[in-house]
């Protein structure tokens, strides 16, 4: 069996249609979308991820501005710059990007972006929507997960699905929107053992810790869909995921890969998501599509 790859470049091409109209829509008003992206890092990695939401900002129409605080920011000085960008109108998204200088207390931090304006879902506040399923920006990567088996019609009801992590930027935030689905989850994490007693069980799996070869072909039952979200730079300075490709291709029936899978998505869905914001700050409601809707039971 070869896997067949669940590539995100379709998926982000019809997410950048609908932030094509938005912009369109928006311009009619005389509103551009503006994303605002605060960094206090010297990292490199994350450094040209923050030029890469720039670039495709620029080619989809929304304003994005950098405030590159430097590495010697402090926590204080952090805290006051989300706050003046949560109070300014011409601002519709804010991101606050990791890591962060040392000391600085980012569960603090992020509770300063405004929930209207945080478009990455890193404010416990939007965390807390998602979880019984009020409107809220969900993280863009845990979203982009769903995103993906959607496009591909992978059925996600009554279905089993394995999440490899916890964080609250994928693990905690995916399975609110995979229970949404009607799906059945485990979430796994450091003390699941052995894993493959979880993963090889179930229908989906995704791997989100960030430590590569993480998951192999033995961790996987015969036609599975695997996500791989995992981006890990070797000492090669090839990029890979948490999934060992080659092994897993031979059982999954579908995979994800790294690069062009996952990260693809995301980008897409933060500009995606600043135009909901400058929507939603016009007044309009009906059109915009969020991620928290929850299920009953």
């Amino acid at each position: 069996m070869t896997a067949r790859r669940l590539t995100g470049g379709p998926v982000a091409q019809r997410i950048r249609a609908e932030i094509d109209d938005n912009v369109s829509t928006l311009g009619r008003r005389g509103t551009v979308p503006g994303l605002a992206v605060v960094v206090a890092t010297d990292n490199e990695a994350t450094l040209w991820y923050v030029r890469s939401i720039a670039r495709a900002a620029d080619k989809a129409g929304v304003r994005c501005t950098v405030v590159d605080l430097g590495a010697d920011a402090g926590e204080d000085e952090i805290a006051s710059t989300l706050t003046l960008l949560s109070e300014d109108e011409e601002v519709h998204g804010i991101i606050l990007q990791t890591p962060l200088p040392p000391g600085a207390a980012v569960d603090e931090l992020v509770a300063r972006i405004s929930a209207a304006k945080d478009v990455d879902g890193a404010n416990p506040l939007s965390l807390g929507r998602l979880t019984v399923g009020q409107p809220a920006f969900a993280p863009a990567t845990a979203r982009a997960v769903v995103e993906i088996l959607e496009h591909y019609e992978v059925p996600l009801a009554g279905r089993h699905v394995s999440v490899v992590g916890r964080s609250a930027v994928v693990g905690k935030p995916l399975l609110q929107l995979l229970l949404q689905r009607d799906a059945t989850v485990t979430v796994c994490h450091s003390r699941s053992r052995p894993l493959e007693r979880y993963t090889s069980e179930a229908e989906v799996v995704v791997a989100a810790v960030g430590r590569p070869g993480l998951l192999t072909g033995a961790h996987v039952r015969s036609g599975a869909v695997v996500v791989d979200v995992g981006t890990n730079v070797l000492d090669s300075g090839d990029l890979v995921g948490d999934v060992e490709a080659d092994s897993t291709a031979e059982v999954a029936a579908a995979l994800t890969p790294v690069p062009g899978g996952v990260g693809t998505v995301t980008t897409a869905l933060l500009l995606l998501h600043t135009t909901h914001a400058a929507l939603q700050a016009g007044g309009e409601t009906a059109s915009v599509r969020m991620s928290g809707q929850g299920a009953s039971a």
